[in-house]
């Protein structure tokens, strides 16, 4: 049907109204929604278009060194290359990382903790894929970089430990931040953290400032040039009382033991040294350890991680019976004349306790008690004074809880009381018990650390100092921020009478002719100390050989000691474990060695180190004159500079 010359002209007006409603609508959508680009949402797009161009980097601080209480560096920074993403420089962050792990052999975990990582930090901020890549590492990445978009090289400080495994247990090691470091405190992903030890314990002393730059990159993420820069802040530098060549050479006397030495200034509570062995290299921390290596470590035998000085609760054996005899003196179980008879072992109930020497002592009294180390004594001796006043002497002398070393983990060892076994076992206490109590085994336990404290209040007059390894803090420029001092925890409460009384038999120990620690002599020193050796395995009535007994349930040896004798500058304590041999003839030769090599320290180079000396086959000449030399203050210098100025001063690819 032909439509008429009215109805064609109304139809197509409809047509052409419809069109233009649909025109109209359509601009009014797109101004609408430019409007709300360019107006309403000008901020967001113009930072999001800033980010492509400009960025804001974070400087991480360098950390402050660790020196010896002479100054050389035992802890110090180097630079390194990290290989660090930016996933939002990236389309396929999946993708990137699998060609960046084959490249650097990263672990599956690795890539996944990157991955998850990412989803949780700040936009633009990168991760840490891999610290302190090799240079076969480096030209990888940077002739593939064009498959690698958003992954970086960047340079920055790296810890390390000069000297390697040398007092780990004491100076510590650092590690990346976890997610509850991220909670507690002001640390960004990727961050070092110290995690062990003094870098641990000084954490807020040592990690300085964060610096930040303002830098341009291009289009894939990499960095054109350096706009503006606000440098970071050093942390500041901890002077240890320890002398790194006493401290090398305490371990080296360890060398191929299992135990600890620590050595204490008896007047202030200063650590001279603290070795344990075995131990480990940290470096591997700082720039993150591998799986491998890591397992390796926790698998080792003998746990080498393990700090023996304050982590290993040993029983002291006859070190002990220093406490047993305070503690007669002061309650009047005995007095310096009196004397008790030794037969070779002591019948209680229905058993026989048995002294080392199988034949017996003899008429002794507490003097001759303690030069000889008669067991059987000191079982009367704590008969009479029973459990818990033993104890209460014990806890007088710091035993039973930590020491407060600024070192965390420190174990408390144990003293047993009657109301412990009843809370611990619900059982009572039996007197017989006391007896191995009285003569450092049955239930008790010390660390090193704590004995090295025992020997130090016998010598000192009974003040319980606070052991203290860090002198003093220093600012990056050698201003001193904190002197610490000696920090008195507590007094034993003796009678001048009964440590002047242990004191001279400690110095016959090792100065009489039939002192059990005459291996510790020296010849123009006075030296007093005690031997223990520490019972692992009770053997019953018939002795076994140590050579016929697996090695693991040998006896510990131990030995206290403390020169001059009467002006103390040094206290040691020293355990060997399952050395097979009496503290006598394992740990005494070394304390006689330590003190030694101390005096000739001390007193200048013309002081002669005794024969005996050479026994451990370590010289003062060989460790003054030490191969592994520390850097020089001006490479300490050029070092920092270094490490600064590649971190703030790279343009184009790292």
């Amino acid at each position: 049907m032909r439509l008429s010359s009215h109805e064609a002209p109304h139809e197509l007006r409809r047509t052409i109204v419809l069109a233009g409603l649909i025109v109209v609508t359509v601009f009014g959508i797109l101004g609408a929604r430019l409007y709300a680009l360019q107006v309403g949402e000008a901020d967001r797009w113009s930072s999001l278009s800033e980010n492509n161009r400009i960025r804001l980097q974070r400087i991480p601080p360098t950390r402050g060194l660790v020196l010896d209480a002479n100054g050389d560096p035992l802890v110090d920074n180097r630079p390194a290359y990290d290989v660090v993403i930016v996933p939002e420089d990236t389309k396929d962050l999946e993708a990137t990382l699998q060609r960046t792990s084959i490249l650097l052999d990263l672990p599956p975990a690795r890539i996944e903790t990157l991955k998850k990582a990412a989803r949780k930090r700040p936009a633009y901020e990168g991760l840490t894929a891999y610290r302190d890549v090799d240079w076969n590492a480096v030209v990888a990445l940077e002739t593939q970089q064009l498959e690698l978009p958003g992954v970086n090289l960047e340079v920055g400080p790296l810890r390390t430990y000069p000297f390697g495994d040398f007092a780990s247990h004491l100076l510590g090691y650092v590690g990346e931040v976890s997610g509850s470091d991220l909670e507690a405190g002001n640390y960004r992903m990727g961050d070092l953290i110290g995690k062990f030890g003094a870098e641990r314990a000084w954490e807020s002393y040592l990690r300085g400032v964060a610096g930040g730059q303002q830098i341009e990159v291009n289009s894939l993420g990499r960095r054109l040039r350096v706009l503006s820069r606000v440098p970071e802040t050093r942390g500041n530098s901890l002077v240890l009382t320890i002398d790194r060549r006493l401290q090398q050479f305490a371990e080296q006397l360890l060398e191929g033991k299992e135990g600890a030495i620590v050595a204490l200034r008896p007047n202030t509570g200063e650590v001279l040294a603290m070795a344990s062995r075995p131990s480990f290299d940290p470096n591997p921390f700082a720039r993150g350890i591998r799986q491998k290596e890591w397992d390796a470590l926790t698998s080792a035998k003998y746990d080498p991680l393990s700090n023996r000085a304050l982590q290993g609760q040993y029983p002291p054996g006859s070190t002990f019976k220093i406490i047993t005899a305070a503690a007669g003196l002061e309650e009047g179980i005995i007095t310096p004349f009196s004397r008790l008879y030794c037969g070779g072992s002591y019948r209680f109930g229905k058993r026989r306790y048995r002294c080392w020497k199988r034949g017996g002592h003899g008429s002794m009294n507490l003097h001759d008690a303690l030069v000889y180390s008669c067991d059987v004594f000191f079982y009367q001796v704590g008969k009479q004074l029973g459990v818990d006043t033993i104890a209460e002497y014990s806890r007088r002398f710091g035993l039973g809880a930590p020491t407060g070393i600024a070192l965390a983990n420190e174990k408390p060892g144990l003293i047993p009381t009657s109301d412990w076994k009843k809370r611990r076992f619900n059982e009572p206490w039996y007197s017989g018990e006391t007896l191995s109590v009285a003569i450092g085994q049955g239930f008790v336990l010390t660390t090193p650390l704590q004995m090295a404290n025992v020997i130090a209040m016998v010598a000192n007059g009974g003040v319980q100092y606070r052991p203290q390894y860090v002198g003093r803090v220093e600012a990056p420029h050698g201003e001193i921020i904190e002197q610490l001092e000696p920090e008195v925890l507590g007094d034993a409460g003796l009678r001048r009478s009964t440590l002047h009384q242990i004191r001279e038999a400690l110095r016959d120990v090792v100065n009489g002719k039939r002192g059990t620690g005459k291996k510790s002599k020296l010849p123009n020193i006075d030296v007093g100390g005690k031997t223990g050796t520490a019972q692992v395995f009770r053997m019953g009535r018939k002795a076994v050989k140590t050579e016929h007994m697996a090695r693991h349930l040998r006896d510990h040896a131990w030995f206290v000691a403390f020169a001059p004798v009467d002006e103390p500058e040094i206290a040691i304590s020293i355990v060997i474990e399952h050395a097979g041999r009496g503290g006598g003839a394992a740990a005494a030769p070394l304390a006689r060695d330590l003190a030694d090599f101390y005096f000739a320290l001390t007193r200048g180079r013309d002081y002669q180190l005794t024969d005996a000396s050479a026994e451990s086959g370590v010289s003062l000449a060989a460790m003054t004159e030490s191969s592994i030399e520390p850097p020089s203050e001006a490479m300490r210098v050029e070092m920092t500079d270094g490490i600064r100025a590649r971190m703030l001063g790279m343009h184009g690819r790292s």
